[in-house]
């Protein structure tokens, strides 16, 4: 039976937690592609340069295990992870003609699906009040038998199988924000009323799902929620959208723990999205998540990187919605 937690939670450390590995660097995806180990760098810069790295708990990264990624993921499709990044030797291998994998991809990979893990132990253990995932390869479009979008391993979804089924989490909220809408994350969770999947994203576009229609199916009917927005959207439009939209539906759901894809890549300085947020409009978008979290589930939070490819644009915005986790 799944536990459902105490909505005022435990007492914390009230410190937010920095997962990174350097693994993430050795995932090379050639040049010119817009996922590439600079993303990590300009951000880690920026939060030395800030001083704002010192004030975060570095949480201890693991590999995923076959057990949990196979908890989302085909046993197949977890082999054949291996099994190219083996391959790719001086060479790329792909993994579908968006997802180029090296020989450090496979390692890179299993890095970052365990460092969703391993925030999750502490934040559950009351060791910190939140944490933020610096990982890559990004995961929100990875479906059970392939990768797709430049994602390897659903990275979210490994973590809510994860915090459900080690730590007796009963219900999960997963809010998504990245520029493009997560399909495999929505197909995960498909039919499944555990998990609460919402998705703020550029519409029409990559990879063509995520319309407002699409609200799961059989027992998960309703736990799936879209909210297409068009080109151009700005900060007004996303926090009116959060305010009227997810604000209403994750009370009606009452989470034991929250989640987020934290792409960045709807920021207005974007190459691969038309959308005009700001680093201020990802803090306040932070704000209300945290609020959430806050106000239904003692604070348990933990937000993983996935978009986000111009690197000033991705270190400024990964900064304030770190500073808005913190409460700072």
């Amino acid at each position: 039976m799944h536990q459902h937690w105490e909505r005022s939670g435990g007492a914390t450390t009230g410190t937010t937690g920095l997962a990174y590995h350097p693994a993430s660097l050795e995932h090379d995806t050639g040049p010119m592609h817009p996922e590439r180990p600079e993303r990590i760098r300009a951000v880690l810069s920026l939060l030395d340069r800030s001083g704002l790295r010192q004030e975060l708990a570095a949480v201890p990264v693991r590999d995923a295990e076959d057990a949990w990624l196979t908890q989302v993921h085909t046993p197949q499709y977890v082999a054949e992870v291996t099994a190219a990044s083996r391959l790719a030797i001086g060479h790329p291998v792909y993994l579908g003609h968006e997802t180029p994998v090296s020989a450090g991809s496979a390692g890179a990979a299993r890095k970052a699906a365990g460092a969703v893990l391993a925030a999750a132990d502490r934040v559950m253990a009351g060791e910190l009040k939140n944490a933020f995932c610096l990982v890559r390869p990004p995961g929100h479009h990875a479906v059970a038998d392939h990768a797709m979008g430049f994602c390897v391993f659903n990275n979210v979804a490994v973590g809510a199988r994860y915090l459900q089924r080690r730590h007796g989490v009963g219900r999960v909220l997963i809010v998504d924000w990245d520029v493009h809408h997560g399909n495999g994350t929505q197909a995960a969770f498909w039919t499944d009323p555990t998990v609460f999947y919402f998705s703020v994203h550029q519409y029409p576009f990559y990879p063509g799902s995520g319309a407002a229609d699409e609200r799961g199916a059989g027992a998960g009917e309703g736990t799936t929620l879209n909210a297409p927005l068009p080109a151009g959207s700005d900060d007004k439009a996303y926090l009116d959208l959060f305010e009227r939209v997810l604000v209403p539906a994750a009370e009606g759901f009452g989470p034991d723990f929250v989640l987020v894809s934290a792409g960045f890549d709807a920021h207005r300085a974007e190459f691969l999205g038309d959308m005009r947020l700001t680093e201020d409009g990802f803090a306040r978008l932070t704000g209300v998540v945290k609020g959430l979290a806050d106000r239904l589930c003692g604070g348990r939070l933990v937000s993983v990187l996935e978009g986000g490819y111009d690197l000033d644009a991705l270190a400024g915005s990964v900064a304030a919605h770190l500073a808005a986790l913190k409460g700072s």
